[in-house]
């Protein structure tokens, strides 16, 4: 069977009328994307194609329901991690520990134990062989994953470490803490080799850029900042959001920044501009967590309304709201874009699939 550019041409908007009518149907709603998977083994077309329709059956047939709940901290949890091969999630919570799950099982695999007060955040390293955790005790450390052994404790932060994230080549550690500076890491070193200073308040977020070149940061400042990671140099600010801004994020080509913030609004920046592209509005409370999908083209969100939301970002509209008991503290995706991971002010972990 083949299929020509003007076949091609005709069926995408057909067969986007035909999932938009069948997903408003709940009885049929799970089946579609079973359906089209079978369909798409039996159609011998072009890989062109299949690219082009597997954007639309993320769109339109990928509808996220609860899987699955985890229990087992005694405390709120404060962040979740999918691990590389997004088979195992990472998390943090104020009960003092962080544990690794099994998401197929839904079993606690592995605690690590070592922080003296409340654990703000634990990231996997980017081959997921070790984890990093920043605490109130104002101290990072660094964790075998198979043993659940501390590897090192690193200590300069003055206050608390609220944000931890290795660079992509996983031989830096970039930090964030209420002390107001944003600090950088030399693992092999063990030892801090750079202090940024330029926010006015405490830092919530900090990443790498996935070539490593740009860290961006996020504040109480209700500002995002801009460094090249090698220098240390400030390189921009980037302004508009009107409280805490909880989370920023490169997209995965480095072109623009993600954001969200306490003042209920998801915001896109251009960052050769630094100029504010899109405004995201729905949720009713503080936003806590925002990320991207790999392909950059979905947005997902969590927030104290208690919904986790995904967004379009071309059209910058809500495609889905994934309601939850309580306020919901975090999130994670995994690479492959089927699991989503929240946790929530009540300890529980949520697994959407």
């Amino acid at each position: 069977m083949t299929t020509t550019a003007n076949e091609k041409k005709n069926t995408a908007p057909q067969l986007k009328s035909f999932l938009d009518g069948l997903t408003k149907n709940k009885q049929l709603k799970e089946h579609v994307e079973t359906i089209l998977q079978n369909w798409l083994r039996i159609v011998n077309v072009k890989q062109g194609w299949i690219h082009d329709l597997d954007k639309i059956v993320t769109k339109y047939a990928k509808h996220f329901q609860l899987l699955k709940v985890l229990r087992g901290h005694q405390s709120e949890i404060r962040k979740v991690r999918v691990s590389p091969d997004g088979r195992k999630v990472l998390s943090a919570s104020h009960d003092g520990t962080i544990r690794l799950w099994d998401i197929a099982s839904g079993v606690q695999i592995q605690i690590f134990k070592g922080h003296s007060n409340w654990v703000l955040v634990a990231e996997f390293s980017p081959y997921g062989d070790i984890i990093a955790s920043g605490s109130s005790d104002k101290t990072i450390r660094l964790w075998d994953v198979k043993t659940g052994k501390e590897l090192m404790i690193l200590r300069g932060h003055l206050y608390p470490v609220w944000c931890v994230n290795f660079s992509p080549d996983g031989n830096n550690i970039v930090s964030g803490s209420y002390d107001q500076t944003v600090r950088v890491w030399d693992l092999k070193l063990k030892k801090e080799i750079k202090v940024l200073k330029w926010h006015s308040d405490g830092i919530r977020n900090v990443q790498f850029s996935a070539d490593g070149q740009m860290i961006v940061s996020a504040s109480d400042d209700y500002t995002i900042l801009q460094w090249d990671a090698k220098s240390g140099k400030m390189l921009k600010i980037f302004e508009g959001h009107t409280n805490i801004v909880m989370k920023a994020q490169f997209s995965h080509d480095g072109k623009f920044i993600l954001s969200c913030s306490d003042d209920a609004t998801i915001r896109i920046w251009d960052v050769e501009s630094g100029k504010e592209l899109k405004k995201l509005k729905g949720h009713s409370d503080a936003i806590n967590d925002v990320k991207y999908f790999s392909d950059s083209q979905t947005i997902a969100s969590c927030s104290s309304d208690c919904t986790v939301r995904l967004w379009d970002v071309k059209t910058g509209k809500e495609i889905q709201n994934l309601k939850n008991q309580t306020k919901c503290s975090a999130l994670d995706i995994s690479s492959d874009g089927s699991t989503i991971v929240s946790c929530s002010s009540d300890e529980t972990i949520q697994i959407w699939r």
